[in-house]
């Protein structure tokens, strides 16, 4: 491996503050996993501390252990919110909001309309060890930024006296999300179905970045305009958020360095130029501390990295294609293309069941004319096979990763169309480089999920052999001596021993 010194300068943008072995970073694969730890992390809280979530979505009912109603144990997300406010921890809630859509039920815009309910339901939560509505004055509706886009941040942080621990990620707190592998646990549509994810837990310095992006956050969207929506079963149209909510976040807490040799991190963030997005020119409003063109940090870094790949670029994301609002300024695909074109095998996994909340079922049956035009098409015929795009049957793959030569690993909630990277919709991801194990090590556990074969120590080693494990995606990628029929047959090589076959290649074939 490289030193350290090289990793940075190879991988990671020079505009972005880079945390040098001084910030930890935890990579959480899956729902079940992520639900866990953050459960640890908000029940470890006590008086003077603080619990901070900013989402797309939150359902107060769900339960971080998976249970549900009725079920011995079941806690209530919501009730453990109010537990903690009502206990002395300054609990803050931010959720993604809409001016127009959160009128709206149907046909579903986004989770906006929710997002109203649950905002509502949480700040009427009581408890009767915490009293009437611990939580009255402590959520928020975000409506801020594009029109057209979200604020997609996930974030949770918490403060235990001055030391911080900062959550980040593609995984919102809603009960299906709560799965692990090998996906069997959820139906949709009376078929199996299932939802892959990944976030990064951050201590140290860098958690502190995190901190000062949540606080901006709240202290915007508290001090946003009055706007009213429509409910049917509250009288008039009540204000999206209420007057007299808690008091700005104060700054970070200096944060001591963590331990972590031969690795380095950055927090990376997309936020477009626009506080207010209006069709009113004297009602528009820049960022007071944002530039003027906005902030294009999760861009920056992936071009940067995508660019030094010499061996492979691992991509997985939820679209592999532009959406409204998208820039084409911002878009990753010549980068890919270019890698390619190196020598570099591009693979990128997504899903093979769409999410359900964005309606049909059918995502990624063939190749995408984004793809296909920006990607394929320019590369000479002989070089278009450095690309595949592969599916996971039976699953929405919402994880939004980026993997390059074991070396470098973004993980967060920036998926890679451009609206992501221009900051249509707000993100903020974690990237780091380590010439440790950590980034192989993500690497190895993805790969053996998606081949839904146990993780042997047998298996391992032959995951950890690079030459060889790119083999799995597709067979003129193994290395001239290895085994004809590797990974495609039980047992070649030894310990691999897949239940099923849940990888499908769309193309190119």
């Amino acid at each position: 491996m490289a030193p350290l010194d090289d990793l940075v300068a190879r991988y990671l943008s020079p505009a972005v503050t880079a945390h040098c072995e001084n910030s930890s970073v935890e990579l959480v694969v899956d729902g079940r996993h992520w639900m866990g730890r953050m459960r640890e992390l908000l029940t470890s809280l006590g008086p003077g501390d603080a619990a901070y979530i900013c989402g797309l979505q939150l359902e107060p009912e769900m339960d971080l252990t998976g249970k549900r109603p009725g079920e011995a144990g079941y806690q209530p997300l919501g009730d453990l919110l109010a537990r903690l406010a009502g206990n002395g921890v300054d609990v803050r809630v931010i959720l993604a909001g809409a001016v127009v859509s959160s009128s709206i039920a149907r046909p579903t815009i986004g989770p906006f309309h929710q997002n109203v309910a649950a905002a509502h339901r949480l700040r009427h939560w009581r408890t009767a060890a915490a009293g009437p509505s611990p939580l009255a004055k402590r959520v928020v509706l975000d409506w801020s930024g594009s029109g057209i886009g979200s604020n997609h941040q996930k974030i949770t942080l918490v403060r235990r006296g001055d030391e911080l621990t900062a959550a980040v990620g593609g995984i919102d707190y809603a009960a299906n999300r709560f799965d692990e592998t090998p996906h069997r646990r959820q139906t949709v549509r009376g078929g199996r179905w299932g939802w892959h994810d990944a976030g990064a837990i951050l201590r140290g310095p860098a958690a502190g970045d995190v901190w000062r992006v949540l606080r901006m956050r709240w202290t915007g969207a508290v001090n946003l305009p009055r706007r009213r929506y429509l409910w049917p079963t509250l009288k008039g149209m009540p204000l999206i958020n209420p007057p007299g909510l808690t008091d700005e976040i104060g700054p970070a807490p200096a944060q001591p360095a963590r331990e972590a040799p031969g690795s380095a991190c950055q927090v990376l963030r997309s936020v477009g130029p626009w506080y207010i997005d209006s069709v009113l020119p004297w009602e528009r409003r820049h960022y007071s501390d944002v530039a003027p063109e906005g902030v294009h940090e999760v861009y920056l870094t992936l071009v940067q990295a995508i660019g030094a790949a010499r061996r492979y670029v691992y991509v997985e994301d939820q679209y592999f294609r532009e959406y409204p609002g998208g820039d084409h300024r911002f878009e990753l695909y010549a980068h890919l293309r270019a890698a390619a074109a190196r020598g570099v095998k591009v693979i990128l996994v997504g899903s093979g069941s769409r999410d359900p909340a964005e309606g049909s079922p059918l995502i990624n049956a063939t190749i995408n004319a984004d793809l296909q035009k920006k990607v394929l098409d320019p590369l000479p015929q002989q070089l278009r096979r450095n690309v595949g795009l592969w599916r996971v049957e039976h699953l929405t793959v919402h994880s939004k990763i980026v993997i390059v030569d074991d070396e470098f690993a973004a993980v967060g909630s920036a998926n890679l169309f451009s609206r992501s990277m221009a900051g249509v919709d707000t993100e903020l991801t974690a990237a780091m480089v380590t010439s440790g194990d950590e980034v192989r090590d993500l690497r190895v556990r993805l790969w053996a999920e998606h081949l839904r074969t146990p993780l042997t120590g047998e298996l391992r080693k032959h995951l950890d052999d690079l030459d060889l494990a790119l083999g799995v995606f597709r067979p003129e990628w193994l290395p001239p001596d290895a085994p004809a029929g590797s990974w495609r047959t039980t047992g070649m090589p030894a310990g691999f021993d897949p239940i099923e076959s849940v990888l499908t290649l769309v193309g190119p074939p």
